[in-house]
Formats: C-alpha cells, sequence, structure tokens
C-alpha cells in the first residue's frame, strides 16, 4: 500500500487501535453529545471528527503541518482559537439548558450544526496536528516509494480506525442517553453537565 510493508504496516495499526481507545477530548465530546442529545447526534459527532482528522491528514502529506509546528505563533493561535470556541459551546448548551425538556421526541441541535461544531473542534486542537508529525513519519520508509502517499494512506488509516471507535463510543453513549432521558428532568441536568464538560475541555485546551 503506497510502498508501505506489511509489517509495518500491521504494527501501524495496531498502535493506532490502542489509541483510538484511549480516552481523550474527542471520545469526551463525542460521549456527551450520544448522553445529552441522542444517538444521531453522537454518530453526527463522530462523523465530524473525522472530517477534522481527515484534514489534518491532508495538511500532513503537503507539508502544510510543518509550517505550524515550527511556528510558535500559530501554534497558539490555535490553540487558544479551541478554547474560546468550546466556551461558546459551553455557554450555548448552558444557555439553553433552562426550556430544555424531554417528554417524547427530545430536543436537538440540528445535524448540520453537530457536523460542524465537530469538525471545528478538531481542526482547532493543535496537538493533533503535533502527534500526527511525530508518530506518522515512524512508519514512513522513504525508499518505498513517495513518503507523502504513504502519509496519506497512514492518516486515512488512521481516520476511519478512529471514526469506527468513535461511532461504537456514539451507539453505546445514545442507548445510556435514551435511559436517563426517561427520567423526568433529566434533560436540563444533562444539557447542564454538556456544558460542564466543555468547559472542562476548554480550560484543559487553554492551559495544557
Amino acid at each position: 500500500m503506497f510502498g508501505l510493508g506489511l509489517a509495518s504496516y500491521t504494527v501501524f495499526v495496531m498502535a493506532v487501535l490502542v489509541i483510538c481507545v484511549t480516552p481523550g477530548p474527542d471520545m469526551v465530546y463525542i460521549l456527551t453529545h450520544g448522553i445529552s442529545q441522542g444517538t444521531r447526534a453522537g454518530l453526527l459527532a463522530s462523523l465530524g471528527m473525522s472530517a477534522g482528522m481527515a484534514c489534518h491528514t491532508l495538511a500532513v502529506a503537503l507539508g502544510v503541518a510543518t509550517l505550524v509546528q515550527s511556528s510558535e505563533t500559530a501554534y497558539q493561535v490555535l490553540r487558544y482559537a479551541g478554547a474560546v470556541y468550546l466556551l461558546y459551546l459551553a455557554w450555548h448548551t448552558l444557555r439553553d439548558s433552562s426550556g430544555t425538556t424531554f417528554d417524547g421526541e427530545h430536543t436537538a441541535a440540528p445535524p448540520m450544526t453537530v457536523f460542524r461544531r465537530a469538525t471545528i473542534v478538531n481542526l482547532l486542537n493543535p496537538k493533533i496536528i503535533i502527534f500526527y508529525l511525530a508518530f506518522l513519519p515512524q512508519f514512513v520508509t522513504p525508499s518505498a516509494g513517495s513518503p507523502a502517499l504513504q502519509l496519506l494512506a497512514l492518516g486515512v488509516t488512521f481516520t476511519v480506525i478512529g471514526l469506527l471507535v468513535d461511532c461504537v463510543i456514539a451507539l453505546l453513549s445514545g442507548r445510556i442517553g435514551e435511559r436517563l432521558r426517561k427520567r423526568p428532568g433529566s434533560g436540563t441536568w444533562l444539557n447542564r453537565l454538556a456544558g460542564v464538560v466543555f468547559l472542562g475541555l476548554a480550560a484543559k485546551v487553554a492551559i495544557a
């Protein structure tokens, strides 16, 4: 596959599986959406995160990500932009929680809004770019073919595996949310919990 050896590619897939099942901000974001807004929202958040990862993959393959890595200013701008956006999501979620009810059909953000927000959250995480630049090149063999194509293949693999894992998380969290929403008044508290989680993620991005 684009010059990648089978043994090296197998090791890469195993490493990616371990990384993807390890809890992180993206997984928490998807889990929160699945519980508070339902399975569909969780799946859309998973797709949004994967769209962001696909953009990161393309950036690394084209060499654009090296510009971010070499520029402290660019890194800090992305980092704080991500924190501000998460703060906006926290404010928006907490503001709407007071009027949320879950009698019958539960209230949820429009599908494209969930997808777009997840994509933006992923794109504004500079740590993913730095991780890609540190991790993917370890499995590239320059003598085996185009490094750019190898990086592209590795990034696509990472994105697909991540999407599959995230979809499982979305399905499980959606079922948990369905049970919780059957309890009177739970919708308000679920949204408030989601807002607090977004605040925590914003603090983590800004302080780390």
